[in-house]
Formats: C-alpha cells, structure tokens, sequence
C-alpha cells in the first residue's frame, strides 16, 4: 500500500515522501497516528503541487542549517565531571550536549543528538541531525574536577 508521510518516521521516510508500507501498518498505526494519509491519485496531485511551492523555502532551510552545521563543526563543548579513576559519575546523555549547545545559544532538540552513554573521562563526538540532508559533529571533551 501506497502512503504519504505526514511526519517524519524513523527507519521510513520524511514527511511529504511517498512510501510503500504493509496494508496493515498503514491502516492500523500509520493512518490512526497521523503519521501518513493514503496516496490516492488526488493526494499526488496536491502533493506535488505543494513541494513545487515549498522548493523555494526548503533551500533556504537548507542552506540555514548548513551554516548551522559549520557553527557546530567549529565547537567543542566542555563537560567538567567528578570523576574517580577515569571514570565518571553518572553520563553524558545527548540531553546533556542539548542542554550546553543551549547555553551556547544554539537550540537542537536533544531527539535529533545522537551520542552513546559517556561514562569516562576522554575525547567524544556527537552527531546532531539539522535537516534530512545535513548532519554535524561536535568535538566533545569531558575532563574531571
């Protein structure tokens, strides 16, 4: 069966892509959630209509979070942690690296940070999702108290 994504949906599609799913998966959770609607010839239609208007504002997007990645290529945050032997109390979660890029001023919602667990002490990097095309990677250092 034939969808179009309303939302973004991890392991499937973006919004607005054109997917085929199991009738099943559609009807039952896709559809009831607002995830996707069905793509009947009319939804295409209107579809396309609305990406050719949107292509002008999507490239401004684009070329917004490219700039943001190059701010965030260029930044190492620093984690100051009580630390025993090299290893850390606790970890540093991506709602740890969300929370410091926001007192930097950069606001990225900690759902689009990816960064394993960080339990010692050390050089780390941590991938932050900008736009569907555009990924960065922030220099991450935690030293002891």
């Amino acid at each position: 069966m034939e969808i179009i994504l309303i939302k973004d949906v991890e392991n499937l599609g973006y919004a607005n892509d054109i997917v085929s799913v199991r009738p099943g998966y559609a009807n039952n959770y896709l559809i009831p959630q607002g995830f996707a609607k069905a793509a009947t010839a009319s939804a295409k239609k209107v579809l396309a209509e609305n990406l050719r208007q949107r292509a002008h504002k999507d490239a401004k997007i684009l070329a917004d979070a490219q700039a943001l990645a190059a701010t965030l290529e260029a930044l190492n945050l620093t984690f100051t942690v009580k630390a025993e032997e090299g290893r850390i109390f606790g970890a540093i979660t991506s709602a740890d690296v969300a929370e410091a890029l926001a007192a930097k001023g950069i606001e990225v919602d900690k759902k689009n940070i990816a960064v394993e667990a960080i339990k010692t002490v050390g050089e780390y990097k941590a991938t932050v999702k900008l736009h569907r095309e555009v990924k960065a990677e922030v220099a991450l250092s935690v030293v002891a108290e």
